[in-house]
């Protein structure tokens, strides 16, 4: 029993050597950096883009990446960054499902030398390297306009993307920068505002529907923070047969979103070149971890710091201009046209 007992420990110990092994740091040099993109939720359309875009910028610059997607759970993202880190990664560039909960992990990775990049959402109050994104406060601001164009007076509700995401809370700093003088001036009245929990768009829809009964159906126009809550406010007017006639916003540029741009019950959504935002996003990354000096064109304060960040320009998109993301090879002719 003895003998068996000891054949036992030294086996443990053999495993426990092995399992050390494997956890060890995975990169080779720093020439061929591995990064670990954190994603909040690779169910949702656009970030099955962002990665694919962002793989592959970042292998043609000689790295390896490793992608982990949360599920819009913050506890997963948190172990999964956890195990990014366990595996030894040089950088690691995170999409926060919630921007306020990862300053211990961050700690964490940053104890272990690991350069931390935010994208798209700034993470907060913790000691991140740099932030790329489009510039979220002139998204907002787009989708106030888009809608202010085509109904400069009446009724006005507030459909806000996440209260956990802190890229909602900066859009609507935005559209109320377009919006309140024209409130002031009693153009516009804003007859109500939610924030719709995880982006979901069934929620979306439900807030809408209240919202509509709320005021006997007299909504002039719907500020919806990207296309899959504008999805949802759709649904809801449709079910009144107020699709087309109250002005919905979104942003994104997802197939469905330009599709209800063209169809007229989308009044516009927001295009942002994801190639781009991942393109810089890899360079970033890699420039950190060489120690190459990247080129930043802004700072955002994220509670902590001053973060070093890259803003990129959006581009709205009406009818008019729809095409654009055909010309830019984001969707083929035939998706958007169907022909």
């Amino acid at each position: 029993m003895k003998r068996k007992a000891l054949h036992n420990l030294i086996l443990a110990a053999v495993m426990a050597v092995a399992g050390g092994l494997a956890a060890a740091p995975a990169h080779a040099s720093k020439d061929k950096p591995v990064i670990g993109f954190s994603i909040d939720d690779l169910r949702v359309e656009r970030w099955t883009r962002d990665r694919d875009y962002f793989v592959a910028a970042a292998e043609k610059m000689g790295a390896k990446v490793y992608v982990q997607s949360a599920d819009a759970n913050e506890e997963r993202q948190v172990a999964q960054i956890e195990n990014l880190i366990s595996r030894g990664v040089d950088a690691l560039v995170i999409v926060p499902f919630n921007s306020k909960v990862l300053g211990n992990v961050i700690a964490e990775a940053k104890r272990a030398g690991i350069k931390v990049i935010s994208y798209d959402r700034l993470i907060l109050n913790s000691d991140i390297d740099a932030y790329v994104s489009f510039d979220n406060e002139k998204v907002g601001e787009m989708q106030a306009q888009g809608l202010v164009k085509v109904a400069p007076k009446g009724n006005y509700f507030l459909l806000g993307g996440a209260p956990t995401d802190n890229n909602a809370h900066i859009l609507r700093e935005g559209q109320l920068k377009v919006l309140k003088p024209l409130v002031d001036k009693g153009d516009i009245k804003i007859v109500g505002q939610q924030w719709t929990p995880e982006w979901e768009p069934s929620k979306a829809m439900k807030i809408v529907e209240d919202a509509l009964t709320a005021n006997h159906n007299n909504i002039q126009a719907i500020v919806a923070s990207n296309d899959g809550t504008a999805g949802g406010a759709i649904q809801a007017l449709a079910a009144q047969h107020l699709a087309g006639k109250v002005a919905v916003s979104g942003q994104d540029a997802d197939l469905a979103g330009v599709k209800r741009v063209l169809a007229g019950t989308q009044t516009m959504t927001v295009y942002k070149p994801l190639k781009q935002l991942a393109g810089n996003a890899a360079e970033l990354a890699v420039d950190l971890v060489k120690g190459t000096a990247p080129k930043y064109n802004a700072k955002m304060n994220n509670g902590t710091k001053e973060v070093d960040s890259v803003l990129l320009t959006p581009i709205m998109l009406t009818k008019d201009n729809v095409d654009v993301v055909v010309k830019d090879g984001f969707y083929t002719h035939e998706q958007v046209y169907g022909k």
